[in-house]
């Protein structure tokens, strides 16, 4: 049985442009299962409706047509098996680290006595027991968002979403928390959806792509690279890195209308 079931999902928005309503198919007949403890990758440019898709399986968007279904129920809203690290942390600023990863818990309905405890187990996690007490205010962006990786994980969700969490970051602490999300793979097998426009990111991190062009699967591409992956050189360097982030590169380039230009005639 499939973890997640998208069938045959349509999204539309109304919009005004100029004045005027328009309709805007973020998805469109959009079919695909993911499989539990996978980790599995939605890529490709902005507006193709990545982030749509992860919205509607945490809760947080309906389906226009068609169905999103967790362990063989429809999704009708947000639930404690769902949990997302969102593109920005948007921890509470008067709380510190450790307090806005208890503050989730609390609203699980965690009993009081064993806040603290779990609550720094998954500080710990992502390894921010030295700043625990910190607040948002005197973390960097990336300790940030290993605070809403915690958050996240501290109310033990089945399903780990993630919204392009390390696109605002620079590459060394990107790298770094890649390579967190899979030793926390490792450690807690959850099933992880992530949004990404970063091909290399794709590959590094999923088990299987899906590559998404104008609202629609171009292409589902399996990656066939052993876990645990531990070394970052190491993956970029195995061949079928290189196979697959090409791959992917000419499902989207194939998916992209060409590019059309014009040139003034000289007089």
């Amino acid at each position: 049985m499939s973890h997640i079931q998208f069938k045959n999902v349509s999204k539309s928005f109304e919009i005004k442009v100029a004045g005027r309503a328009q309709t805007n198919h973020a998805l469109n007949n959009v079919s695909f299962d993911i499989e539990q403890g996978e980790i599995v990758a939605l890529a490709g440019p902005s507006g193709c409706g990545k982030t749509t898709a992860l919205r509607i399986i945490m809760g947080l968007e309906s389906a226009t047509s068609g169905a999103v279904l967790a362990n063989n129920r429809q999704i009708t809203g947000c639930g404690h098996d769902r949990g997302m690290v969102f593109q920005h942390a948007e921890l509470l600023p008067w709380k510190s680290a450790l307090e806005n990863v208890k503050f989730a818990l609390s609203m699980k309905g965690v009993a009081k006595a064993d806040l603290d405890a779990t609550a720094m187990h998954y500080i710990d996690l992502v390894g921010l027991g030295h700043a625990k007490d910190r607040r948002p205010h005197q973390l960097s962006g990336g300790m940030k968002q290993r605070v809403g990786i915690a958050r996240a994980l501290a109310i033990d969700p089945d399903v780990l979403l993630m919204d392009e969490p390390f696109g605002a970051l620079d590459s060394q602490t990107r790298e770094t928390l890649q390579m967190e999300v899979l030793a926390i793979h490792a450690r807690t097998p959850k099933t992880i959806i992530f949004v990404t426009h970063d091909i290399d990111e794709a590959v590094l991190l999923a088990d299987r792509v899906v590559v998404m062009y104008g609202g629609e699967v171009k292409e589902i591409i399996p990656v066939n690279i052993a876990r645990p992956r531990q070394d970052i050189r190491a993956i970029r360097t195995n061949p079928e890195f290189m196979n697959k982030r090409t791959m992917i590169w000419e499902a989207l380039h194939d998916a992209a209308p060409p590019i059309v230009t014009s040139a003034r005639k000289s007089a």
